[in-house]
């Protein structure tokens, strides 16, 4: 089998992470691509580590309709995806999106969080959130799947053992990432420009961050609970990657074995799941489909700690999303994934 794989919006940084991964598919063929922006020109005009290697004709998304193909991925901004996803799915396409357009539980909530009206609101019954190590058996059935968010998926794999087995204290989360400027797109903002992010480090969306929601909707559901987290994101000053810290105070009576026992449990048959015997960082995941958890207890104050590295494009992104392909299309989980962590 080889699926025919349509790509809307391949001209940013996840789209073309996409185009990557999937180039090395052995089931998989991209079929179109497009861009309204750029149409007429190649995939390599835009992104040239390409040359020579994708040299496909970009093409306006009217004329997908023309081209036979079995999924498609949306590689769009938030608010923008959710036409899309309607247009596709009443095509009877399957689709993964990577915007938030389909990660929460409703359009009530997408409106106060994303302070945006939702044009698509029946895609909410039918979107499955697309963290396989949370629901893969729905994943392989669904005919929208929501892509999760880069910081999302880095707090919500720390964190899930823990909330699933109600060995925390779900009313002391605090969650601080860090990220690469990759996660905030490839258009420039004043606060992506080179003057404000070299030399440079800085927190943002205090309080407010959309993926604040996403992260506690995920984990109430793990946990049977209501939760509530403190989420921190930071910018750091290089490319890729996001690093999480989560800080938590075990529930009363909770061994330190028990915290430990918890995520070998959860985690032992996961392809792309590594536990580590030391702190992880950055360069141990780079370019790879993996996360790298390190978990710690300190007697001295009684609290948690627990470490979490991704990706941001692959694990975080792209990646995630073919592997939700290999999943919905019943293929090889592992399958197309081929690169291993670039270090140095």
């Amino acid at each position: 089998m080889t699926l025919q794989i349509g790509i809307v919006g391949a001209t940013g940084y996840t789209g073309s992470e996409l185009v990557r991964l999937l180039h090395f598919h052995p089931h998989a063929r991209i079929a179109a691509i497009t861009s309204e922006s750029h149409r007429g020109k190649h995939f390599s005009d835009i992104h040239p580590q390409f040359s020579g290697i994708v040299e496909q004709i970009l093409i306006p998304v009217a004329e997908l309709s023309a081209v036979d193909l079995d999924a498609v991925f949306l590689a769009l901004p938030h608010g923008v995806s959710m036409d899309f996803a309607a247009r596709f799915l009443d095509a009877g396409l399957p689709v993964i999106d990577f915007s938030g357009d389909f990660r929460l539980n409703g359009p009530d909530v997408y409106r106060d969080w994303y302070q945006k009206e939702h044009t698509y609101a029946a895609g909410f019954e039918r979107a499955v959130y697309g963290l396989p190590e949370l629901h893969r058996s729905a994943i392989a059935k669904a005919d929208l799947i929501a892509n999760p968010g880069c910081y999302p998926t880095s707090a919500i794999l720390a964190l899930m053992p823990l909330v699933r087995e109600r060995l925390i204290r779900t009313d002391s989360i605090v969650i601080d990432s860090k990220s690469g400027v990759t996660g905030a797109g490839v258009k420039a903002k004043p606060v992506t420009h080179f003057s404000n992010v070299s030399d440079n480090f800085k927190a943002y969306g205090l309080k407010t961050h959309r993926h604040t929601i996403e992260i506690e909707e995920q984990l109430s559901a793990q946990g049977k609970e209501q939760l509530q987290v403190q989420f921190t994101p930071h910018l750091l000053p290089l490319d890729r990657g996001i690093l999480t810290t989560a800080y938590l105070l075990p529930s009363p009576g909770t061994s330190p074995a028990q915290l430990e026992d918890a995520f070998q449990e959860a985690y032992r048959d996961e392809p792309f799941i590594r536990l580590r015997n030391d702190p992880p960082s950055l360069k141990d995941v780079r370019g790879s489909n993996y996360c790298d958890i390190y978990t710690t207890y300190d007697a001295r104050t009684g609290r948690l700690i627990v470490i979490s590295v991704i990706d941001n494009l692959v694990k975080g992104a792209a990646g995630q999303a073919m592997q939700n392909m290999n999943l919905r299309f019943g293929l090889e989980e592992t399958a197309g994934f081929v690169q291993l962590p670039l270090h140095p």
